[in-house]
C-alpha cells in the first residue's frame, strides 16, 4: 500500500510542476505584444522554467520540483517598425518580446501530456486501492 501512496505522491508532485509550466508559459503568451514603452526600456522577456529532482528524506522518494524560473536571454528581441509607438527609436523601431508562439504553444502541449500522464497515473494508483480493498472485503 505504501507503494502506491508513494505513486500517488509523485504522480501529484508531477501534476503541480506541469501546472506551474502551464503557468509560466501562459505569461508568455499573454505579453506576447507587449512592446517596449520607451526606447531605452526592455520589451517583456520570455520566462523559463528549470525543474530539479529532489529526494523527500522523509517519505524515501525522488519528487520534481521547480528549481526557478528565469528570464530567457538566448535570444535577441526582434525589433518592429511602428515609428508612431512611443517605445520607437530614432529609426522608428520598437523592441519586441522574445517570445516565439509555436515555441509556447508546443511547450503549452507537452506540458499538458505530462499533466495527463501523471493524471492518469494517480487513477490507475486510485483503481487498484480501490481493487485490493474490494478483495479484503
Amino acid at each position: 500500500m505504501a507503494d502506491m501512496q508513494d505513486a500517488l505522491m509523485i504522480s501529484a508532485m508531477g501534476m503541480r510542476a506541469q501546472g506551474e509550466r502551464t503557468r509560466v508559459i501562459s505569461e508568455n503568451i499573454a505579453n506576447a505584444g507587449t512592446a517596449a514603452l520607451t526606447a531605452d526600456s526592455e520589451p517583456y522577456s520570455r520566462k523559463v522554467i528549470t525543474f530539479k529532482n529532489e529526494l523527500d528524506r522523509e517519505d524515501g522518494i525522488r519528487k520534481v520540483k521547480v528549481e526557478n524560473i528565469t528570464d530567457d536571454r538566448r535570444e535577441d528581441f526582434p525589433l518592429k517598425f511602428m515609428p508612431d509607438h512611443p517605445g520607437a527609436d530614432a529609426a522608428g523601431y520598437v523592441k519586441m518580446p522574445n517570445v516565439n508562439m509555436l515555441i509556447e504553444l508546443n511547450d503549452m502541449r507537452e506540458a499538458q501530456r505530462s499533466y495527463e500522464a501523471n493524471l492518469g497515473m494517480i487513477e490507475q494508483s486510485r483503481t487498484m486501492m480501490f481493487r485490493t480493498i474490494d478483495m479484503l472485503r
